[in-house]
Protein backbone atom coordinates (compact mmCIF):
# COMPACT_ATOMS: atom_id res chain seq x y z
CA UNK A 1 0.00 0.00 0.00
CA UNK A 2 1.45 3.49 -0.64
CA UNK A 3 1.01 6.47 1.12
CA UNK A 4 -1.94 7.69 -1.07
CA UNK A 5 -3.31 3.96 -0.07
CA UNK A 6 -3.31 2.80 -3.51
CA UNK A 7 -2.54 -0.81 -4.15
CA UNK A 8 1.03 -1.64 -4.73
CA UNK A 9 1.95 -2.87 -8.30
CA UNK A 10 2.31 -5.85 -6.88
CA UNK A 11 -1.27 -6.04 -5.94
CA UNK A 12 -2.24 -5.74 -9.46
CA UNK A 13 -3.39 -8.74 -11.86
CA UNK A 14 -1.21 -9.16 -14.64
CA UNK A 15 -1.75 -6.73 -17.48
CA UNK A 16 -3.34 -8.43 -20.64
CA UNK A 17 -0.89 -8.39 -23.41
CA UNK A 18 0.07 -5.35 -25.80
CA UNK A 19 -2.23 -4.58 -28.60
CA UNK A 20 -0.99 -3.14 -31.94
CA UNK A 21 -3.44 -0.54 -31.65
CA UNK A 22 -2.26 0.89 -28.68
CA UNK A 23 0.38 3.47 -27.98
CA UNK A 24 3.75 1.86 -27.30
CA UNK A 25 4.40 1.47 -23.67
CA UNK A 26 1.13 1.84 -22.39
CA UNK A 27 0.32 -2.18 -22.13
CA UNK A 28 2.98 -2.49 -19.94
CA UNK A 29 1.98 -0.81 -16.86
CA UNK A 30 0.15 -3.88 -14.93
CA UNK A 31 -2.44 -0.92 -13.52
CA UNK A 32 -4.43 -1.53 -17.15
CA UNK A 33 -6.67 -4.26 -16.44
CA UNK A 34 -10.39 -5.03 -18.04
CA UNK A 35 -13.42 -3.74 -16.62
CA UNK A 36 -14.11 -6.77 -15.31
CA UNK A 37 -11.45 -7.41 -13.22
CA UNK A 38 -11.33 -4.11 -12.07
CA UNK A 39 -14.78 -3.58 -10.69
CA UNK A 40 -13.97 -7.16 -8.79
CA UNK A 41 -12.31 -5.16 -6.60
CA UNK A 42 -15.07 -2.86 -5.19
CA UNK A 43 -16.06 -4.23 -1.51
CA UNK A 44 -19.41 -5.20 -1.13
CA UNK A 45 -20.96 -1.81 0.68
CA UNK A 46 -18.60 0.43 -0.42
CA UNK A 47 -19.53 4.15 -0.75
CA UNK A 48 -18.26 5.00 -4.58
CA UNK A 49 -17.46 8.41 -5.75
CA UNK A 50 -18.52 9.29 -9.34
CA UNK A 51 -17.27 12.09 -11.18
CA UNK A 52 -19.59 15.03 -12.10
CA UNK A 53 -20.92 16.40 -15.30
CA UNK A 54 -18.40 15.43 -18.26
CA UNK A 55 -16.49 13.38 -16.51
CA UNK A 56 -19.07 11.00 -15.42
CA UNK A 57 -17.56 7.41 -16.58
CA UNK A 58 -20.54 6.23 -18.28
CA UNK A 59 -19.36 3.24 -19.77
CA UNK A 60 -17.17 1.92 -17.00
CA UNK A 61 -20.56 2.28 -14.82
CA UNK A 62 -22.51 0.15 -17.39
CA UNK A 63 -19.98 -2.43 -16.93
CA UNK A 64 -20.83 -1.97 -13.04
CA UNK A 65 -24.43 -2.18 -13.58
CA UNK A 66 -23.70 -5.55 -16.01
CA UNK A 67 -22.07 -6.93 -12.43
CA UNK A 68 -24.65 -5.67 -9.92
CA UNK A 69 -25.69 -8.97 -8.84
CA UNK A 70 -21.92 -9.18 -7.19
CA UNK A 71 -22.77 -6.88 -4.70
CA UNK A 72 -25.48 -6.65 -1.95
CA UNK A 73 -25.14 -2.92 -1.52
CA UNK A 74 -23.22 0.01 -3.31
CA UNK A 75 -23.78 3.16 -2.40
CA UNK A 76 -22.66 5.68 -5.61
CA UNK A 77 -21.95 9.14 -4.55
CA UNK A 78 -22.32 11.57 -7.55
CA UNK A 79 -22.51 15.73 -8.06
CA UNK A 80 -24.59 17.01 -10.92
CA UNK A 81 -25.39 14.50 -13.76
CA UNK A 82 -26.12 15.44 -17.66
CA UNK A 83 -27.42 12.08 -18.41
CA UNK A 84 -28.91 9.03 -16.59
CA UNK A 85 -26.07 6.60 -15.57
CA UNK A 86 -26.76 2.63 -16.15
CA UNK A 87 -27.18 2.37 -12.17
CA UNK A 88 -29.87 4.09 -12.20
CA UNK A 89 -32.40 1.65 -13.91
CA UNK A 90 -31.69 -0.45 -10.87
CA UNK A 91 -32.60 1.58 -7.92
CA UNK A 92 -32.15 -0.01 -4.79
CA UNK A 93 -31.33 -3.02 -6.59
CA UNK A 94 -28.00 -3.17 -5.42
CA UNK A 95 -27.75 0.33 -5.57
CA UNK A 96 -28.73 3.62 -3.49
CA UNK A 97 -27.71 6.90 -3.90
CA UNK A 98 -26.19 10.02 -2.62
CA UNK A 99 -25.79 13.57 -4.29
CA UNK A 100 -24.61 16.80 -3.44
CA UNK A 101 -25.88 18.65 -6.61
CA UNK A 102 -29.70 17.48 -7.29
CA UNK A 103 -30.42 17.27 -11.70
CA UNK A 104 -33.07 15.52 -13.59
CA UNK A 105 -31.14 12.10 -14.15
CA UNK A 106 -31.46 11.36 -10.39
CA UNK A 107 -35.26 11.85 -10.41
CA UNK A 108 -35.98 7.97 -10.92
CA UNK A 109 -33.77 7.51 -7.36
CA UNK A 110 -35.80 9.83 -5.74
CA UNK A 111 -38.61 8.00 -7.15
CA UNK A 112 -37.46 5.00 -5.92
CA UNK A 113 -36.86 6.75 -2.46
CA UNK A 114 -33.07 5.40 -2.50
CA UNK A 115 -31.82 8.96 -3.23
CA UNK A 116 -29.96 10.83 -0.19
CA UNK A 117 -28.98 14.63 -0.61
CA UNK A 118 -25.75 16.27 1.46
CA UNK A 119 -26.41 20.03 1.33
CA UNK A 120 -22.79 21.35 0.47
CA UNK A 121 -21.19 24.39 -1.47
CA UNK A 122 -18.55 23.16 -4.33
CA UNK A 123 -16.07 24.18 -1.90
CA UNK A 124 -16.40 21.89 -0.09
CA UNK A 125 -16.78 18.93 -2.51
CA UNK A 126 -13.40 17.74 -3.20
CA UNK A 127 -12.42 17.93 1.17
CA UNK A 128 -16.09 16.31 2.11
CA UNK A 129 -15.67 13.01 0.15
CA UNK A 130 -12.01 12.78 0.58
CA UNK A 131 -9.69 10.62 2.95
CA UNK A 132 -10.65 12.56 6.19
CA UNK A 133 -13.72 14.09 4.98
CA UNK A 134 -16.97 14.14 6.81
CA UNK A 135 -18.21 11.49 4.14
CA UNK A 136 -14.96 9.95 3.10
CA UNK A 137 -15.49 7.15 0.14
CA UNK A 138 -14.18 4.11 -0.03
CA UNK A 139 -13.87 3.76 -4.13
CA UNK A 140 -13.43 6.68 -6.90
CA UNK A 141 -14.39 5.63 -10.07
CA UNK A 142 -13.21 8.50 -13.06
CA UNK A 143 -12.17 9.26 -16.37
CA UNK A 144 -9.14 10.86 -17.66
CA UNK A 145 -7.18 11.14 -21.05
CA UNK A 146 -4.58 8.53 -22.68
CA UNK A 147 -1.78 8.72 -21.17
CA UNK A 148 0.42 11.68 -22.70
CA UNK A 149 4.20 11.88 -24.14
CA UNK A 150 5.21 12.16 -20.22
CA UNK A 151 3.54 9.23 -19.55
CA UNK A 152 0.79 11.69 -17.10
CA UNK A 153 -2.92 11.12 -17.51
CA UNK A 154 -5.12 13.88 -17.23
CA UNK A 155 -9.01 14.26 -15.16
CA UNK A 156 -9.71 16.06 -18.70
CA UNK A 157 -13.50 18.16 -17.79
CA UNK A 158 -13.61 17.43 -14.35
CA UNK A 159 -11.17 18.16 -11.64
CA UNK A 160 -12.72 20.14 -9.20
CA UNK A 161 -14.10 17.67 -6.95
CA UNK A 162 -12.18 14.32 -8.52
CA UNK A 163 -8.77 15.85 -7.61
CA UNK A 164 -8.74 15.41 -3.96
CA UNK A 165 -10.79 12.28 -4.22
CA UNK A 166 -8.28 10.54 -6.75
CA UNK A 167 -5.41 11.42 -4.39
CA UNK A 168 -6.61 10.04 -1.24
CA UNK A 169 -9.36 6.94 -1.79
CA UNK A 170 -8.27 3.71 -0.99
CA UNK A 171 -9.20 2.99 -4.22
CA UNK A 172 -9.10 4.67 -7.58
CA UNK A 173 -10.54 3.20 -10.72
CA UNK A 174 -10.25 5.09 -13.70
CA UNK A 175 -12.09 4.88 -17.30
CA UNK A 176 -8.78 5.66 -20.18
CA UNK A 177 -11.27 7.21 -22.83
CA UNK A 178 -10.01 8.57 -26.22
CA UNK A 179 -12.48 11.24 -26.05
CA UNK A 180 -11.66 12.75 -23.28
CA UNK A 181 -9.84 15.88 -23.67
CA UNK A 182 -5.89 16.27 -22.07
CA UNK A 183 -6.49 19.52 -20.01
CA UNK A 184 -3.16 21.08 -17.77
CA UNK A 185 -3.53 21.86 -14.35
CA UNK A 186 -3.71 19.98 -11.45
CA UNK A 187 -5.68 16.95 -12.98
CA UNK A 188 -2.54 15.86 -14.74
CA UNK A 189 -1.48 13.12 -12.58
CA UNK A 190 1.15 10.46 -13.15
CA UNK A 191 -0.34 6.83 -13.55
CA UNK A 192 0.65 6.01 -9.73
CA UNK A 193 -2.47 8.17 -8.85
CA UNK A 194 -4.72 5.26 -9.96
CA UNK A 195 -4.82 1.61 -8.75
CA UNK A 196 -6.56 0.15 -11.99
CA UNK A 197 -6.80 1.54 -15.46
CA UNK A 198 -9.81 0.76 -17.54
CA UNK A 199 -9.42 1.22 -21.68
CA UNK A 200 -12.84 2.25 -22.73
CA UNK A 201 -13.77 4.21 -25.28
CA UNK A 202 -16.88 6.39 -26.03
CA UNK A 203 -18.64 9.69 -25.92
CA UNK A 204 -18.12 12.18 -22.55
CA UNK A 205 -21.45 13.40 -21.51
CA UNK A 206 -22.96 16.51 -23.18
CA UNK A 207 -24.79 19.52 -22.17
CA UNK A 208 -26.08 21.27 -25.71
CA UNK A 209 -25.91 25.11 -25.99
CA UNK A 210 -29.20 26.90 -24.61
CA UNK A 211 -30.46 29.39 -27.36
CA UNK A 212 -31.41 32.50 -25.38
CA UNK A 213 -34.98 34.50 -26.02
CA UNK A 214 -35.72 37.94 -26.08
CA UNK A 215 -36.24 37.87 -22.35
CA UNK A 216 -32.84 36.88 -21.61
CA UNK A 217 -31.16 39.24 -23.56
CA UNK A 218 -33.30 41.89 -21.96
CA UNK A 219 -31.86 40.78 -18.69
CA UNK A 220 -28.17 40.23 -19.81
CA UNK A 221 -28.36 43.78 -21.05
CA UNK A 222 -28.55 45.13 -17.42
CA UNK A 223 -25.88 42.53 -16.55
CA UNK A 224 -23.44 43.48 -19.03
CA UNK A 225 -23.55 47.29 -18.44
CA UNK A 226 -21.72 46.24 -15.06
CA UNK A 227 -19.37 44.20 -16.76
CA UNK A 228 -16.14 46.78 -17.37
CA UNK A 229 -13.24 45.71 -19.51
CA UNK A 230 -10.99 43.50 -16.96
CA UNK A 231 -13.54 42.04 -15.23
CA UNK A 232 -12.94 38.32 -14.23
CA UNK A 233 -15.70 36.41 -14.73
CA UNK A 234 -17.84 33.12 -12.85
CA UNK A 235 -20.72 32.49 -15.30
CA UNK A 236 -22.99 29.95 -13.97
CA UNK A 237 -25.08 27.41 -16.74
CA UNK A 238 -28.68 28.53 -18.46
CA UNK A 239 -30.11 30.56 -21.20
CA UNK A 240 -29.16 34.41 -19.33
CA UNK A 241 -25.43 33.38 -18.50
CA UNK A 242 -25.25 32.17 -22.53
CA UNK A 243 -26.67 35.82 -23.09
CA UNK A 244 -24.41 37.64 -21.00
CA UNK A 245 -21.31 36.39 -22.72
CA UNK A 246 -22.90 36.98 -26.11
CA UNK A 247 -22.96 40.31 -24.74
CA UNK A 248 -19.81 41.05 -23.58
CA UNK A 249 -18.31 40.74 -27.30
CA UNK A 250 -17.30 44.36 -27.10
CA UNK A 251 -15.43 44.79 -24.14
CA UNK A 252 -11.71 44.06 -23.77
CA UNK A 253 -9.13 41.92 -21.69
CA UNK A 254 -11.75 40.01 -19.86
CA UNK A 255 -10.62 37.32 -17.74
CA UNK A 256 -11.98 33.62 -16.38
CA UNK A 257 -12.12 32.46 -12.68
CA UNK A 258 -15.05 29.97 -12.75
CA UNK A 259 -16.34 26.85 -11.81
CA UNK A 260 -17.14 25.87 -14.66
CA UNK A 261 -16.34 27.22 -18.60
CA UNK A 262 -19.10 26.26 -21.36
CA UNK A 263 -18.61 26.68 -25.06
CA UNK A 264 -19.81 30.41 -24.85
CA UNK A 265 -16.33 31.15 -23.61
CA UNK A 266 -14.95 29.78 -27.01
CA UNK A 267 -16.74 32.63 -28.54
CA UNK A 268 -15.17 35.23 -26.65
CA UNK A 269 -12.02 33.49 -26.91
CA UNK A 270 -12.12 33.38 -30.93
CA UNK A 271 -13.65 36.99 -30.69
CA UNK A 272 -9.57 38.40 -28.81
CA UNK A 273 -12.22 38.95 -25.55
CA UNK A 274 -10.59 36.68 -23.49
CA UNK A 275 -7.11 37.27 -22.36
CA UNK A 276 -6.71 37.08 -18.85
CA UNK A 277 -4.00 39.97 -19.35
CA UNK A 278 -5.66 42.34 -16.38
CA UNK A 279 -6.24 39.59 -14.05
CA UNK A 280 -4.87 39.61 -10.46
CA UNK A 281 -2.92 36.12 -10.65
CA UNK A 282 -3.10 33.24 -12.73
CA UNK A 283 -2.14 36.18 -15.64
CA UNK A 284 -2.84 34.92 -19.15
CA UNK A 285 -4.96 31.92 -18.43
CA UNK A 286 -8.45 30.84 -17.60
CA UNK A 287 -9.15 28.99 -14.44
CA UNK A 288 -11.62 26.87 -13.83
CA UNK A 289 -13.11 23.16 -12.05
CA UNK A 290 -15.14 21.46 -14.80
CA UNK A 291 -15.69 21.98 -18.62
CA UNK A 292 -19.02 21.74 -19.57
CA UNK A 293 -20.08 21.63 -22.94
CA UNK A 294 -20.21 20.46 -26.48
CA UNK A 295 -17.57 18.18 -28.16
CA UNK A 296 -16.24 21.50 -29.58
CA UNK A 297 -15.75 22.83 -25.93
CA UNK A 298 -13.38 19.75 -25.17
CA UNK A 299 -11.54 19.74 -28.88
CA UNK A 300 -10.69 23.69 -27.47
CA UNK A 301 -9.41 22.90 -24.11
CA UNK A 302 -7.46 19.99 -25.64
CA UNK A 303 -3.83 20.76 -25.01
CA UNK A 304 -4.78 24.43 -24.67
CA UNK A 305 -2.24 26.27 -22.51
CA UNK A 306 -4.47 29.02 -22.21
CA UNK A 307 -6.90 26.50 -20.05
CA UNK A 308 -5.79 25.42 -16.33
CA UNK A 309 -7.73 23.07 -14.26
CA UNK A 310 -7.85 23.31 -10.68
CA UNK A 311 -9.57 22.07 -7.61
CA UNK A 312 -12.61 23.29 -5.78
CA UNK A 313 -10.59 24.74 -2.96
CA UNK A 314 -8.80 26.73 -5.60
CA UNK A 315 -11.64 27.81 -7.77
CA UNK A 316 -14.05 28.44 -5.18
CA UNK A 317 -12.20 29.04 -1.82
CA UNK A 318 -12.64 32.24 -0.20
CA UNK A 319 -8.93 33.14 0.16
CA UNK A 320 -8.38 32.87 -3.51
CA UNK A 321 -11.36 34.69 -4.58
CA UNK A 322 -11.24 37.56 -2.17
CA UNK A 323 -7.56 38.01 -4.22
CA UNK A 324 -9.64 38.73 -7.82
CA UNK A 325 -9.70 41.94 -9.56
CA UNK A 326 -12.69 43.29 -10.88
CA UNK A 327 -15.00 40.01 -9.75
CA UNK A 328 -18.46 39.62 -11.51
CA UNK A 329 -20.39 36.62 -10.85
CA UNK A 330 -22.99 36.31 -13.02
CA UNK A 331 -26.04 33.07 -11.33
CA UNK A 332 -29.82 32.27 -11.44
CA UNK A 333 -31.98 31.27 -9.20
CA UNK A 334 -35.92 30.02 -8.59
CA UNK A 335 -37.38 33.22 -6.16
CA UNK A 336 -35.84 36.13 -4.59
CA UNK A 337 -38.13 37.13 -1.29
CA UNK A 338 -38.17 40.73 -0.87
CA UNK A 339 -35.65 40.46 2.59
CA UNK A 340 -33.10 39.20 -0.51
CA UNK A 341 -33.17 35.57 0.80
CA UNK A 342 -32.49 33.71 -2.57
CA UNK A 343 -33.51 30.19 -3.34
CA UNK A 344 -32.03 28.20 -6.08
CA UNK A 345 -32.48 24.59 -5.62
CA UNK A 346 -35.87 24.00 -5.18
CA UNK A 347 -39.73 24.57 -6.80
CA UNK A 348 -42.46 24.17 -4.35
CA UNK A 349 -40.36 22.47 -1.59
CA UNK A 350 -38.98 19.57 -5.09
CA UNK A 351 -35.10 19.85 -5.53
CA UNK A 352 -34.19 20.32 -8.99
CA UNK A 353 -30.58 21.55 -8.05
CA UNK A 354 -28.16 22.24 -5.45
CA UNK A 355 -26.38 25.40 -3.91
CA UNK A 356 -23.30 24.41 -6.66
CA UNK A 357 -20.71 27.36 -6.29
CA UNK A 358 -22.90 29.95 -5.91
CA UNK A 359 -22.82 30.87 -2.33
CA UNK A 360 -18.79 30.70 -2.54
CA UNK A 361 -19.09 33.41 -5.41
CA UNK A 362 -21.66 35.34 -3.55
CA UNK A 363 -20.01 35.41 -0.46
CA UNK A 364 -16.48 36.41 -2.16
CA UNK A 365 -18.12 39.19 -3.79
CA UNK A 366 -18.62 40.40 -0.01
CA UNK A 367 -14.53 40.53 -0.05
CA UNK A 368 -12.99 41.28 -3.11
CA UNK A 369 -12.40 44.53 -4.49
CA UNK A 370 -15.13 46.12 -6.90
CA UNK A 371 -16.39 42.55 -7.17
CA UNK A 372 -20.35 42.04 -7.86
CA UNK A 373 -22.46 38.94 -7.69
CA UNK A 374 -25.47 38.82 -9.77
CA UNK A 375 -28.89 36.82 -9.46
CA UNK A 376 -29.90 36.88 -13.05
CA UNK A 377 -33.86 36.13 -13.89
CA UNK A 378 -36.86 36.66 -15.23
CA UNK A 379 -39.40 38.21 -12.91
CA UNK A 380 -41.69 35.66 -13.72
CA UNK A 381 -42.52 31.76 -14.24
CA UNK A 382 -45.65 29.18 -15.22
CA UNK A 383 -45.97 31.33 -18.00
CA UNK A 384 -46.08 34.83 -16.77
CA UNK A 385 -48.81 33.30 -14.21
CA UNK A 386 -46.15 33.22 -11.18
CA UNK A 387 -43.90 36.01 -9.90
CA UNK A 388 -40.11 34.59 -9.09
CA UNK A 389 -39.87 38.06 -6.73
CA UNK A 390 -41.82 36.94 -3.78
CA UNK A 391 -42.90 38.37 -0.31
CA UNK A 392 -41.19 34.88 1.45
CA UNK A 393 -40.19 32.23 0.20
CA UNK A 394 -42.05 29.31 -0.24
CA UNK A 395 -42.60 26.41 2.51
CA UNK A 396 -39.80 23.97 2.01
CA UNK A 397 -37.78 26.39 0.02
CA UNK A 398 -34.06 26.26 0.29
CA UNK A 399 -32.26 29.22 0.84
CA UNK A 400 -28.76 28.84 -1.60
CA UNK A 401 -28.04 32.70 -0.19
CA UNK A 402 -29.03 34.26 2.63
CA UNK A 403 -30.10 37.36 2.63
CA UNK A 404 -26.99 39.03 4.35
CA UNK A 405 -24.79 37.68 1.60
CA UNK A 406 -27.45 38.96 -1.63
CA UNK A 407 -26.22 41.60 -3.79
CA UNK A 408 -27.31 42.61 -7.10
CA UNK A 409 -30.92 41.09 -8.45
CA UNK A 410 -31.59 41.26 -12.06
CA UNK A 411 -35.30 40.94 -14.39
CA UNK A 412 -35.57 42.25 -17.34
CA UNK A 413 -36.88 45.18 -15.92
CA UNK A 414 -33.94 46.69 -13.89
CA UNK A 415 -31.43 45.92 -11.20
CA UNK A 416 -32.03 45.82 -7.39
CA UNK A 417 -28.41 46.81 -5.53
CA UNK A 418 -29.18 45.19 -1.43
CA UNK A 419 -26.16 45.11 -0.67
CA UNK A 420 -26.17 47.65 2.31
CA UNK A 421 -29.80 48.31 2.09
CA UNK A 422 -32.51 47.73 4.98
CA UNK A 423 -35.02 45.59 4.96
CA UNK A 424 -37.59 48.19 3.95
CA UNK A 425 -35.45 49.65 1.19
CA UNK A 426 -34.57 46.37 -0.37
CA UNK A 427 -38.21 45.37 -0.63
CA UNK A 428 -39.04 48.87 -2.28
CA UNK A 429 -35.91 48.07 -4.45
CA UNK A 430 -36.68 43.99 -5.54
CA UNK A 431 -40.54 44.99 -6.02
CA UNK A 432 -39.31 47.71 -8.78
CA UNK A 433 -37.66 45.14 -10.90
CA UNK A 434 -40.99 43.01 -10.29
CA UNK A 435 -43.38 42.36 -12.99
CA UNK A 436 -45.44 44.84 -12.95
CA UNK A 437 -49.06 42.90 -12.83
CA UNK A 438 -47.27 41.38 -9.28
CA UNK A 439 -46.22 44.87 -7.62
CA UNK A 440 -49.61 46.10 -5.94
CA UNK A 441 -49.50 42.16 -4.27
CA UNK A 442 -46.04 42.08 -3.53
CA UNK A 443 -46.53 45.60 -1.37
Amino acid sequence: VTRRGCLSAAAMPPAPSESPSEPAGVRRDARFVDAATALRAIPDGARVYLSPFCGTPLQLLAALDEQRERWSSLELVGGFLLEEIAPLRHPGDPFRFTSWQMSGPWRPAVEAGVLDVIPARYSQSGALFSRGGHYAVDVALVQVSPPGPDGRLSLGTSVGSALDVVLSAPLVIAQVNREMPYTYGAGELPPEAFDMLVEIDGPLPELARPTPGARDHAIAEHVVALVPDGSTLQIGLGAIPEAVVAGLHARAELGVHSGQINDSIVDLAEQGVLTNSRKAFDEGVSVTAEVIGTRRLFDWVDRNPLVRLAPASYTHGLSVLSRCSLLRAVNSAVQVALDGSINAESVGGRLISGAGGQPDFAEAALWAEDAISFVAMPSTAAGGRVSRIVSSLDEGAVVAVARHTSDRVVTEYGVADLRGLPLSLRADALRAIADPRFRDELA
